[in-house]
């Protein structure tokens, strides 16, 4: 067992793990962060992504261990303050960026990185960065229209 410890949504957080264990299994199974969702367990749907270092990454493809010392966020810490939603979740909700919900949290993240790095993407940056995320109910347009609104731009047509 190691012992680890990070930062997790701004708190201060230790435990102790396999050298296999994945970040997304700490999350969920030890911090009991169940909004990083696990799809595929192989790096191809998404639904995983936290925020780690600022950076998204997708939490089945990291061990635990490679996490320590980090600041790490996941979608538990993305509402403001208050508990309400913040502008991309709340885009998502008004633009219908979701249907089962079992992508969202992975879309929401990415889509924060997405917006950290570039505040005022096109509509085919939008795309072309949440490619690595798979949703099998809205196809997509809705998500897309949900990222340009919260970056404050115009919705793309239908």
């Amino acid at each position: 067992m190691t012992e680890i410890s990070m930062t997790v949504n701004g708190k201060s957080v230790t435990g102790s793990v396999e050298g296999n264990t994945l970040l997304s299994a700490f999350l969920r199974e030890d911090l009991r962060l169940t909004g990083t969702h696990i799809g595929c367990d192989t790096s191809q749907c998404g639904a995983c992504v936290v925020h780690v270092n600022g950076e998204a990454v997708k939490s089945c493809t990291m061990f635990a261990a490679e996490a320590d010392g980090a600041n790490v966020g996941t979608i538990e810490g993305q509402s403001n303050g208050d508990g309400s939603l913040n502008v991309i979740q709340q885009a998502f909700q008004d633009h219908h960026g979701l249907q089962c919900g079992f992508c969202t949290p992975g879309m929401v993240m990415s889509s924060a990185a997405l917006l950290a790095e570039t505040p005022n993407p096109t509509e085919a940056q939008v795309r072309h960065y949440l490619e690595g995320n798979i949703c099998r109910c809205t196809g997509y347009h809705n998500i897309v229209k949900a990222v340009m609104a919260a970056s404050g731009q115009a919705i793309p047509a239908e």
